[in-house]
């Protein structure tokens, strides 16, 4: 059971920590007009009790005991047209760390108390202001680093996801609701619901669930980033291009084999899409423990990510028939993409006069020497079956050949394309209650089929239309918004 609405004031900083031009300071409870005004006075005299709604004054900040402070403005907002659902006010004052400081003690001195992480949206999840899965929304339009993200974010926010499934919820409660009611007239032999109605209904909203957890892994990596796994034997690069990649000092870089452990892990914007770049444990045969367990580690983020990077080393060319058929034997599923890269290009390799048709290797370029090792490359990778993005020639070192890398990232996710009403997945909670909620439906079709009791057929749909209502929040429990909300930030 849900917990009472609180009936303390609470207060938090509501813009970000730090010194800047203004700090807003929000108040939401009964108390919130007295509270205020013991710290705030209007230079007109105006009472903020006798305010009206979306108003706003001008006057001083006190410290409680009376000292002058500041001065700011006041925003009044009443319930129950406010954020929260609840009396309201906003107070903009200097951003001065002292300041924002000073205010918030005295308010609490005069009865207000902290707000906890996302105790703003939880009362207006309360108030009945939006539902649980618009709640959530207001997290991931803040925490948006993409157009795309933000995109998804906002649809959401604006309910239609949340519309989507209450309609869906609707029509399945009426019609249970109907077969239930046949129960009690089980000895008179009526049927009060209409059975190909139900078989109708069942399969429309199995294929509706099935599609919406079908778009999570899209919506998964635009929210969290598109998976990039860059994979390889160990020492050629791949801890150097991640931190080229990501402009800083993310990996640890080393010339001794096997330095990398364990995956690292990281996001960055390229071209407006977001791209989680995956360092991984260098692969190659070994019995150390930890090391196997890294390379073991790499495997499964081979399977699991969207794009593969395999790093090539230039100057180690009989290693690149056995990654390549490593890798093949790896991947995940044919959506995968590959972007093979010939690293180290900077340094001298042992030309492979092979290539070359008996040419003296003096005559060779370094340019011919890559183009023809590419060509070799290619050559090794339809062999295998393998049909890569594309085979470029980088040097992670001297960042030279990462503009054209950048540029295929972006390509390959040109065909993605959100619109303004697309509904994506993008919560593991909502992917997960789908999920059963279409696995309950799917054992109503097959009882519905087998021509089993009503009470049989209407137990499975009931597990459905429970799995539905925990992602709107029309059942929820204190334990279920306590782990929403603590990851939201405060004085939201």
């Amino acid at each position: 059971m849900l917990q009472d609405l609180n009936t303390n004031t609470i207060c938090a900083q509501a813009t970000a920590l730090g010194q800047s031009a203004i700090a807003i300071i929000r108040v939401s409870g009964p108390r919130t007009f007295e509270i205020v005004q013991k710290v705030f006075h209007s230079r007109k005299g105006r009472r903020l009790e006798a305010m009206a709604g979306y108003t706003m004054c001008y006057g001083t900040l006190l410290k409680d005991d009376g000292t002058v402070l500041d001065e700011a403005l006041v925003s009044v907002f009443r319930s129950p047209a406010s954020y929260t659902g609840e009396d309201m006010a906003e107070i903009s004052c200097h951003a001065s760390p002292y300041i924002v400081s000073e205010v918030l003690r005295s308010l609490v001195a005069f009865g207000c108390e902290y707000a906890a992480p996302g105790e703003f949206t939880r009362r207006a999840f309360l108030n009945g202001k939006m539902d649980l899965a618009q709640a959530e929304a207001v997290a991931d339009v803040i925490a948006s680093e993409t157009e795309a993200s933000h995109k998804i974010a906002i649809q959401q926010l604006k309910g239609g996801f949340s519309k989507e499934l209450t309609q869906m919820r609707d029509q399945l409660l009426k019609i249970v609701s109907l077969m239930e009611l046949e129960l009690d007239f089980s000895e008179e032999d009526v049927e009060f619901a209409d059975r190909s109605q139900l078989r109708e209904l069942l399969s429309k909203a199995s294929d509706h669930i099935s599609g919406l957890i079908s778009s999570f892994k899209l919506g998964n990596a635009i929210k969290n980033g598109v998976p990039v796994a860059i994979v390889g034997a160990t020492n050629t690069g791949k801890s150097t291009l991640l931190n080229a990649l990501l402009g800083e000092d993310r990996a640890i870089v080393s010339s001794i084999a096997g330095t990398t452990r364990d995956t690292i892990e990281d996001t960055m914007n390229v071209g407006g899409i977001l791209f989680r770049f995956i360092d991984t444990a260098g692969i190659r045969r070994t019995l150390e423990t930890i090391e196997m367990a890294g390379i073991e580690r790499t495997y499964y983020k081979i399977k699991q990510a969207a794009i593969v990077m395999l790093v090539l080393d230039y100057t180690r060319q009989d290693d690149f028939e056995a990654s390549i058929k490593n890798l093949c034997s790896n991947l995940g599923n044919s959506d995968q993409r590959v972007v093979i890269l010939l690293n180290k290009i900077d340094e001298k390799p042992v030309v492979m006069t092979s290539l070359f048709e008996g040419r003296d290797p003096e005559s060779i370029t370094p340019e011919e020497n890559i183009n023809k090792v590419c060509d070799a490359i290619s050559a090794m990778a339809a062999a295998n079956n393998l049909s890569p993005l594309a085979i470029l020639p980088i040097s992670a070192k001297k960042q030279t050949g990462l503009d054209e890398l950048r540029s295929v990232l972006t390509t390959s996710q040109q065909s993605v394309s959100i619109g303004t009403e697309s509904v994506l997945v993008t919560n593991l909670r909502h992917y997960n209650a789908l999920k059963d909620a279409y696995d309950s439906l799917l054992k109503a079709t097959v009882a519905l089929n087998e021509s089993r009791p009503a009470d049989l057929i209407c137990q499975d749909i009931r597990e459905a239309l429970y799995s539905i209502g925990t992602i709107v929040g029309e059942i929820s429990t204190d334990e279920v918004l306590d782990n929403i909300f603590r990851n939201f930030c405060i004085g939201k």
